[in-house]
């Protein structure tokens, strides 16, 4: 075999895995804009798994794998692209958003569901400190005043004797009512986030009211 034969062929070795997660970074984006998140997921896969250091094939993979309703694997995504990208403010976001879906399942323990919502609210914290200014900013206050919503409710849960605590009910409530304020206050026309702040607040009066007629 001639030199430059071999050389040739040494070359187009070198270069068939790099053509190969390309494609798969084409057909899974196409696929992403697309919408078709499942076959964004097969193809973005096969092209994470050719190289580890892509950030957007993970960002695109997660964002891909939240909409496809699996949050497990969403966050185990944004977890790689974060590695890569620690300042990227929607990767925080987004990986508290599926965070934020798991610590809702009842049907886990209860440890595990704190835990998943503590780090959702600590995700969007992440975000809204990276990039206070960005117009997603309200989305993060708006989630973050949710996941603090539902932290309260499964702290105020009497019948879970194990995790209640009537204190970290009442601080989550506070912490709720002060997100939700900003979102309305950023625009006064959100009935929706109206609502759901004056239902947070009736529960904190609830709430403090026994505690404070247990008192006496």
């Amino acid at each position: 075999m001639k030199l430059p034969l071999v050389i040739s062929l040494l070359v187009f070795s070198s270069l068939e895995p790099v053509v190969a997660q390309n494609a798969y970074v084409r057909l899974g984006k196409q696929a992403f804009v697309d919408g078709d998140f499942r076959m964004a997921v097969r193809q973005l896969e096969k092209a994470c798994l050719l190289d580890s250091t892509n950030a957007n094939s993970f960002w695109m993979l997660g964002y891909s794998y939240y909409h496809s309703d699996n949050y497990a694997k969403s966050i185990t995504a944004f977890n790689k692209e974060l590695s890569i990208t620690p300042t990227d403010a929607y990767a925080y976001y987004w990986r508290a958003q599926a965070k934020s879906r798991i610590g809702r399942d009842i049907q886990m323990s209860a440890a595990d569901r704190e835990k998943y919502m503590l780090d959702a609210i600590f995700d969007y914290t992440k975000a809204i400190e990276i990039n206070s200014t960005d117009g997603k900013v309200s989305s993060c206050y708006q989630n973050r005043g949710l996941t603090y919503r539902d932290y309260a409710l499964f702290k105020l849960d009497a019948t879970q004797r194990a995790s209640y605590d009537k204190m970290r009910g009442i601080r989550a409530l506070r912490a709720s009512i002060e997100d939700l304020s900003k979102v309305l206050a950023d625009n006064s026309s959100r009935n929706d986030i109206s609502t759901l702040l004056d239902q947070v607040k009736e529960k904190l009066a609830s709430v403090s009211s026994v505690a404070t007629s247990q008192r006496h």
